[in-house]
């Protein structure tokens, strides 16, 4: 286990440089921690100007810090709600005039809260859908102009593997995680005249804090290792360094697709 986490730590400080991220605009919701922060350091690492935003301070405040320490770019940081619409598309607004046109959004924040479907009330199915995709499609609705007036953009959605794999006990979340696959495909239709590209990736298990902390036992790790193709486990890295691909020039014809990082589970 220690030789591969050294040999994803060196892959890690042998990753790519994309040229076209340097000094483009980059959103970021939910990059205080987990697969987020891992974003938020990746494309600072390649000098991009990133902005992001949460509800975690303390963490927001941290992660910049260590940036800041590292000699990369600091990011800006907003505090927000995303459940409250009008504030997240305030404080896109306020990236936009600081940094300049955002040319690139990653809708990454979610929440995975386990729920019984009999305890399920209208509240809280709203809640969900405000916490797991409304906020999605209201920051591309606040993008899309400055995108369009800047001559392209890349929009990165997150789904996830949980309904494709029939995931039970939690089924706001996974009905929410679902939709956001319909909005992409249908948003990259109508963005793409525009040279808006909107690609939705789908990580498998990542091992974020969170989720090493509250369900990863030794029979879950023997399952997943059970189900993947590759017997390792998937590290927000791994799912960052797609998120790069999908913005840089790169991947300019990519568009209304799903872009999956599990290992080869799904």
């Amino acid at each position: 286990m220690l030789m591969r986490l050294k040999a994803a730590t060196e892959m890690t400080e042998r990753t790519a440089i994309y040229p076209s991220l340097r000094d483009r605009v980059v959103f970021i919701t939910g990059g205080a921690s987990g697969i987020g922060a891992e974003e938020v350091t990746q494309f600072a690492r390649q000098g991009a100007r990133v902005a992001f935003v949460d509800i975690a301070d303390e963490a927001a405040a941290s992660l910049c810090a260590s940036l800041r320490a590292a000699g990369h770019p600091e990011p800006f940081y907003q505090h927000c709600d995303l459940t409250d619409i009008a504030a997240l598309q305030s404080t896109i607004a306020a990236a936009g005039a600081r940094l300049g046109p955002i040319t690139v959004l990653v809708n990454n924040a979610a929440n995975d809260q386990r729920h019984r479907w009999e305890d399920v009330t209208p509240a809280y199915w709203d809640e969900r859908m405000a916490t797991n995709l409304r906020h999605q499609f209201f920051a591309i609705q606040a993008v899309a102009p400055m995108m369009k007036a800047a001559g392209g953009g890349s929009i990165v959605n997150f789904g996830s593997i949980s309904w494709h794999n029939n995931q039970g006990g939690m089924p706001a979340y996974t009905t929410a995680k679902a939709a956001i696959e319909g909005l992409s495909a249908g948003m990259a239709r109508d963005l793409g005249p525009d040279g808006i590209r909107v690609n939705t990736v789908i990580p498998g298990w990542i091992m974020t804090q969170r989720q090493i902390d509250l369900w990863l036992t030794p029979q879950a790790e023997a399952d997943l290792m059970r189900a993947q193709c590759l017997k390792e486990k998937v590290y927000p890295a791994d799912v960052a360094r797609m998120v790069l691909w999908l913005a840089s020039d790169d991947s300019r014809m990519c568009t209304a697709q799903l872009w999956v990082v599990d290992g080869g589970r799904m």
